[in-house]
């Protein structure tokens, strides 16, 4: 008898479901039964670089393919302004959830879609990879065991040639993206710093350039948390090309403790510094990769392991967010982060 294997649909297969697919086509216990996009050159694209899509079904509208197919789960990868309506239905269908970043552009929206979660009792989990990154949630664990006593101080840049490489896409678009780099790759910065950290947000003040453009390119936020905490973000959008790296892409995080420093650059190497001067880089056991997101999203549905980045970072990721967002209109005012969606515009 042969094992009952999870059927999966995707919504929106742009360039970002690409590692998606190819991650979840390397599981036996998965079946990618749908696609649905409404552009048939994605579908197309993605049809001929997995060759074992062919046999899937197609739409071009994802409510056919939730009325028509029943998935168990979907994965959605469509524009940032798309995500809460269709994780919405997707939970209406019954369906599980793995969401791209990030979750939803408004507050209000993620408090809504958190209740409907809770009342389905359906897997979600979000596309925040770091989740599952040995060297965050080796930074986390000390955090959270207080060995290096409270956080005191974060700063934390992030450069990207973002402004060049969207020119003419949907991500210009504040309609579709529902706002600018700090609503997309910024998404990853902030999210990984709350999460690592335990922190709660509870001032922004921020001041943002559009460059040009109409959403947000470089932004810079200053944040206070409860307890007292201080941290400085720069969101650097107009950055110039960097020779030699196709990426682009170039990230930097420092997060002081009582009791020593944690160095985090461009998310992969990390050093420990005591009070006393010395370096501690973690052990290499502790340095394991502990799985990938689309892994974890699967295990998670069969119960053998939580979900690793769950929907409540994607509130607190948009509540600083869209804090900035209101300080940025106004200047740079100080603007209070509060739980519930006061600060949606």
């Amino acid at each position: 008898m042969g094992i009952s294997k999870l059927r999966i649909g995707l919504i929106g297969v742009g360039r970002i479901s690409q590692g998606h697919i190819s991650a979840l086509s390397d599981r036996d216990e998965v079946q990618i039964v749908g696609i649905a996009d409404p552009s048939e050159a994605n579908v197309a694209k993605t049809v001929e670089q997995h060759a074992h899509l062919a046999v899937a079904k197609r739409f071009a509208d994802y409510r056919c393919l939730l009325d028509q197919l029943k998935p168990d789960a979907v994965v959605i990868c469509t524009p940032h302004t798309q995500h809460f309506a269709q994780t919405m239905d997707a939970l209406d269908a019954g369906a599980h959830a793995l969401i791209e970043k990030p979750m939803v552009c408004r507050v209000a929206d993620a408090k809504v879609l958190l209740r409907r979660i809770e009342s389905s009792g359906k897997v979600v989990g979000l596309s925040y990879q770091r989740h599952v990154s040995p060297q965050f949630r080796y930074v986390r664990d000390r955090i959270a065991s207080g060995s290096v006593g409270n956080v005191q101080f974060i700063t934390a840049v992030q450069q990207q040639n973002w402004k060049r490489r969207t020119i003419g896409t949907w991500r210009q678009d504040p309609a579709q993206s529902g706002g600018g780099q700090l609503n997309d790759s910024g998404s990853h910065l902030l999210d990984v710093i709350l999460w690592a950290t335990g922190l709660a947000p509870d001032t922004v003040s921020a001041f943002i350039d559009n460059r040009g453009t109409q959403v947000d390119i470089n932004s810079a936020l200053n944040v206070r948390f409860v307890g007292g905490a201080m941290g400085a973000f720069s969101i650097v959008g107009d950055a110039p090309e960097i020779v030699g790296d196709t990426s682009e892409f170039w990230e930097d995080i420092t997060i002081w403790c009582d009791n020593g420093a944690f160095f985090v650059r461009n998310g992969s190497e990390l050093e420990v510094q005591l009070n006393d001067g010395s370096f501690a880089p973690p052990p290499s056991s502790d340095m394991r990769q502990a799985s990938n997101i689309d892994a974890n999203f699967i295990h998670a549905i069969q119960g053998i392991e939580e979900i690793a980045a769950p929907p409540i970072c994607g509130l607190r990721t948009i509540e600083v967010t869209e804090a900035a967002w209101e300080s940025g209109a106004a200047g740079g005012a100080l603007t209070a982060i509060v739980p519930g969606g006061a600060n949606a515009q």
